[in-house]
């Protein structure tokens, strides 16, 4: 009989505890209620409009471009003797890159000197044979026939040295040709042909190819809807231009817009775009892909609210206002541009006001709020326990 009891009174305390339990979270729910039945504030977080200058940008593909380019030919035939460069060395303009065997072409420079010798040596001969054919002509003692025909023989000889002259300077052309030199600034790729081969003005490939990269050219497209914008803005400055890093936010170098192509590709809608970067540290490289952005315009003292703000409904994009009553307002709002963190608001907010930014789920038109601070605090309810 008594462990009958202790199974009863045992019994008895759990019946107890829960209803107990049961009490206790009809109190906490209707705690968590208003006096007219409804649910009581919901819980957000909000963030106040501001003012700031907003720059616009196009953005685009690009692809990186050498800004002079030069494969280096030799201009005559012969043994490469030597080679003066390094493969992917720099080099300046005019530095030696390359010796073409130049015997060949000295002995041809010496015949040309040695012909315009012989034909000045007979070109002083013959005026001095002209001076006497004059003289016994004008004197009646010669015939002037005899004068006129070595009058003819000087002027032959002087054009025959004027000739020499200019085989001269051909062959001193050629002979420098067999001294190649850098024609730019810039970098040399992998060369074409080693020392001691015979090489010729006609060979396709060359000795090596040299780029610039210092400065460095981007080609991009942008929409063909574009183009008034772009050439109404670019006509007054030079359009800031940025390459932008591998995480698609960081400039990894900054330009200025070159060029803007003079028509339109019918094939994709597109126009193409040239902007010049310093590429001081060499960060871009011909070849290379990257995300381009170019600075169009910036909005002066505009509204911003973050992006998370901005919501999408029936009737249009909208936001819900924090008034301070604690309680929201949907407001229908016009976005001027919208990026990944912030939303440029042309009409509908005004700087100072709240806007929220999350707990959109339970939210309405004048829906009660308890707007979550920093620091644990929170404002038009109790504090968050």
């Amino acid at each position: 009989m008594t462990r009958v009891k202790r199974i009863l009174l045992l019994a008895l305390a759990v019946l107890v505890a829960a209803i107990g339990a049961v009490l206790a979270l009809a109190q906490q729910s209707r705690h968590g209620r208003s006096r007219d039945g409804e649910e009581g504030p919901v819980p957000v977080l909000a963030a106040q409009a501001r003012t700031a200058d907003v720059p616009l940008y196009l953005e685009g593909v690009g692809t990186v471009q050498a800004f002079n380019t030069v494969t280096v030919h030799t201009q005559v035939d012969g043994q490469l003797i030597r080679v003066a460069f390094r493969e992917g060395q720099d080099v300046k303009k005019g530095d030696l890159l390359a010796q073409i065997d130049p015997a060949t072409y000295q002995a041809q420079l010496e015949q040309a000197q040695a012909k315009k010798a012989l034909d000045q040596a007979q070109l002083a001969n013959a005026r001095v044979d002209l001076e006497r054919y004059v003289f016994l002509a004008d004197t009646d003692a010669g015939p002037k026939q005899q004068a006129d025909t070595q009058r003819a023989l000087v002027a032959q000889l002087e054009a025959q040295v004027k000739q020499d002259q200019a085989a001269i300077d051909s062959a001193q052309a050629q002979l420098g040709y067999t001294t190649i030199v850098s024609p730019l600034d810039g970098r040399t790729g992998i060369r074409q042909v080693d020392q001691g081969n015979i090489v010729h003005s006609s060979d396709t490939n060359g000795i090596v190819v040299i780029t610039q990269l210092r400065p460095i050219s981007v080609i991009f497209t942008l929409p063909q809807q574009t183009l008034s914008r772009l050439d109404r803005t670019s006509a007054h400055a030079a359009l800031p231009v940025e390459a932008l890093g591998d995480d698609n936010r960081t400039a990894r170098e900054r330009g200025t817009l070159t060029v803007i192509d003079n028509q339109v590709d019918q094939t994709t809608g597109t126009i193409r775009i040239k902007a010049t970067f310093a590429n001081a540290d060499l960060r871009l490289w011909p070849g290379q892909f990257v995300n381009v952005r170019l600075l169009v315009d910036t909005l002066r003292n505009a509204v911003v609210v973050p992006a998370a703000a901005v919501q999408q409904g029936p009737n249009g994009t909208f936001v819900y206002v924090v008034g301070d009553d604690s309680k929201t307002a949907m407001r229908p709002v016009t976005v001027a541009q919208q990026a990944d963190t912030e939303a440029v608001i042309a009409q509908g907010v005004k700087p100072g006001e709240s806007v929220v930014t999350t707990g959109f789920a339970r939210l309405s038109d004048g829906k009660a709020v308890r707007v979550g601070m920093r620091g644990g605090r929170s404002r038009g309810g109790d504090a968050e326990q």
